[in-house]
């Protein structure tokens, strides 16, 4: 795109692999939490004659930091305010929870005692959780206190949401706004494995979309987009399709991590990433499918735990019937663990096909190929 990148981390392995990061110009060891360092570096790299021209953050809970950090130093084209909205879960269940896709829920303040009656099961979050690190499925009384204890003991003084656990399929659906208009870039189901956490193990880009589906979920779009006041932006909303309608699981403002931008780029043609910092530069962006293709991508998760010293069937499964990708994350010497978060899975195969089932098929059977050999700790 021609421009100069300059990335604060506060993460010392991407210094030490320095050469996996190509596209960066140029990396600064920073703490990310604390803005007014970040400001005073902002401005020696504007000493130098370095014109800042957008800041951004594709990560949780960095989106909104960067978005303040643009209003002081470049033209925003995005809204703090809705962005700061949108990465707590609390203030955006309140804000929306007259809507008719607003899940039930309520709030327990830090010592506050449940009195309410919920029908089981429920789930109990913490409202600054991220990739299913902190959501927990209580199916009786007695497991929703040992939930709320073992959350309140990691959040000490925060508030903890209850809401009733909605049955039905789910869909992430990865949105775009630009002057006020917004466009559904990607309707994808998602094959939930439940654990000790939920996790998210498979994506289904449908390059075809049944109208009723469709329609739903543009209703329930717009809505938002009007409610958060949105001018421009990214965003990506978890629904499930219940026999009462659409409900609202949570938003990001932000693209969804992991592999979304590449099976994206592979059902659709274009890179969002691309297109959503044309935006935050105040260009045109183009988010018009150059084509449509049935994606889905597999991910690989572990049930024992153990130090990582091979990886085989990598080259096997690259091979392997109409194979997009495969991505291998740890290196050898990793401790890996069963899934607590979505940040233990780690490997993903995308391959296409010519129905959604056949490209499922493709990167199951792809995805089995790969297999980590542990040493037991």
């Amino acid at each position: 795109m021609g421009y100069l990148t300059v990335l604060f981390t506060n993460n010392e392995k991407q210094l030490q692999q320095r050469k996996a990061y190509p596209d960066i110009h140029k990396m600064i060891f920073i703490d990310t939490s604390d803005i007014e360092e970040m400001k005073d570096k902002i401005y020696d790299l504007s000493k130098i004659g370095l014109e800042i021209k957008t800041i951004v953050s594709f990560v949780d809970p960095y989106v909104h930091i960067a978005s303040i950090l643009c209003d002081e130093f470049c033209d925003n084209y995005t809204s703090s305010e809705a962005i700061e909205m949108m990465e707590d879960k609390e203030k955006t269940r309140n804000f929306l929870k007259d809507q008719p896709y607003s899940p039930e829920f309520f709030l327990i303040k830090p010592h506050e005692s449940l009195t309410k009656k919920m029908l089981y099961p429920l789930i109990v979050k913490s409202p600054k959780s991220t990739g299913s690190k902190d959501v927990l499925l209580a199916a009786d009384e007695s497991q929703l206190d040992k939930h709320l204890r073992f959350l309140r003991s990691k959040n000490p003084g925060e508030t903890m949401m209850i809401e009733e656990y909605i049955e039905g399929p789910q869909y992430l659906v990865e949105a775009f706004v630009y002057k006020r208009q917004a466009h559904i870039i990607g309707i994808i189901e998602q094959e939930i494995t439940q654990g000790k956490r939920f996790i998210i193990t498979g994506y289904g880009v449908l390059a075809e979309v049944p109208n009723d589906i469709q329609t739903g979920i543009e209703e329930v779009l717009h809505s938002i987009v009007k409610a958060f006041n949105i001018e421009n932006g990214t965003l990506h909303l978890e629904l499930r399709l219940t026999k009462n309608g659409w409900k609202l699981i949570e938003i990001n403002p932000r693209i969804s991590g992991g592999a979304m931008n590449n099976m994206l780029l592979a059902a659709f043609g274009f890179s969002l990433v691309e297109e959503t910092l044309k935006l935050f530069l105040g260009e045109h962006p183009n988010v018009k499918p150059r084509y449509k293709k049935f994606i889905f991508t597999k991910y690989v998760i572990i049930d024992s735990r153990g130090i990582l010293e091979r990886v085989i069937g990598k080259t096997r499964a690259t091979n392997a019937t109409n194979v997009v990708e495969v991505y291998v994350k740890p290196k050898k010497g990793t401790i890996l663990t069963p899934p607590l978060s979505m940040g233990h899975r780690y490997a993903y195969v995308i391959a296409e096909g010519a129905t959604l089932a056949e490209a499922q098929n493709n990167a199951t059977t792809a995805a089995k190929e790969i297999k980590f050999l542990l040493k037991a700790l």
